[in-house]
């Protein structure tokens, strides 16, 4: 057996980290002694391995759980979804290298065209197909037609700025790909209005303990919903990115913070972008 400090030395998995998963209940201790101290068998820290494994390849803490605590689900397709989504973040590398490398050869215009024409009318049939007809009607008054309708985004979204602004979604889907995935089977206008409550109630809670730790474990369970629910509301496999942008925008942006802490109270936006900062930093 050994103890928690000496697999803290063995994986070098800190022990903070090592507590934080016996707590959320990832990595059980094999036995608690009576004066408190963890103990950890061969099978284990065999187990540990495994969870180290999905770490490495960016799985959030509460999938590898659902994994680990479910015998039937099948590891291997997890895997090799995962090496697929890391074989299109590798693609999109190599565009971002090659567009340096033209940068570096004098050519001073990066390329900004994230999703050319005929991809943005691909987009725009997907976004009409899974759209009920209340809302089609209203770009339809505001248009006068479905055709000027997505005329106009076409146009709209080939500007330079836009394209950057999509540069960002993609960044955080993880590739173009899987934007595209997401338009085609949005929310329903109900689940998403539910989701979106959802995370008004965790940040109103998150709001409520201000001056607490933001590392507690009652701040650090809030924010591991906050990102669940994104992950469903915006159908994204890892919403890490996507919330630590609302976190810097909660710190940095007045607007931003004027309009929470006008919510929540003074002082709500940085303490709930600290707190997803906090969260993130240790996973």
């Amino acid at each position: 057996m050994k103890t928690v400090k000496e697999v803290s030395e063995l994986t070098g998995i800190s022990v903070r980290t090592l507590h934080y998963y016996d707590e959320i209940g990832l990595f059980k201790p094999t036995e608690v002694t009576e004066a408190g101290y963890r103990l950890y068998d061969d099978k284990a820290i065999e187990k540990l391995g495994q969870i180290l494994v999905f770490r490495e390849l960016a799985l959030p803490l509460a999938d590898i759980k659902l994994i680990m605590e479910n015998p039937d689900l099948d590891r291997n397709s997890v895997l090799a979804k995962q090496r697929e989504m890391l074989c299109l973040k590798r693609q999109r590398i190599d565009r971002i290298i090659a567009s340096i490398d033209d940068m570096l050869k004098g050519d001073q215009d990066m390329d900004f065209v994230v999703f050319d024409e005929t991809e943005l009318h691909a987009m725009f049939s997907d976004m009409l197909l899974n759209m009920n007809e209340t809302r089609k009607q209203i770009f339809i008054d505001r248009y006068g037609s479905i055709e000027e309708w997505e005329k106009h985004m076409v146009e709209s979204a080939s500007d330079e700025s836009v394209q950057k602004n999509y540069a960002k979604v993609v960044e955080w889907y993880g590739s173009r790909e899987a934007v595209r995935e997401a338009l085609k089977e949005p929310p329903k206008s109900e689940v998403f209005t539910a989701y979106q409550k959802r995370i008004g109630e965790i940040q109103k809670k998150l709001a409520e303990m201000k001056g607490t730790d933001v590392n507690s474990f009652e701040v650090r369970q809030l924010i591991g919903e906050y990102d669940f629910v994104a992950r469903q509301l915006y159908q994204i496999d890892d919403p890490q990115r996507l919330l630590l942008d609302i976190a810097k925008g909660y710190q940095e942006k007045a607007e931003l913070i004027e309009g929470v802490d006008s919510v929540y109270g003074d002082g709500s936006a940085k303490y709930i972008g600290a707190a997803i900062e906090a969260f993130y930093s240790q996973k």
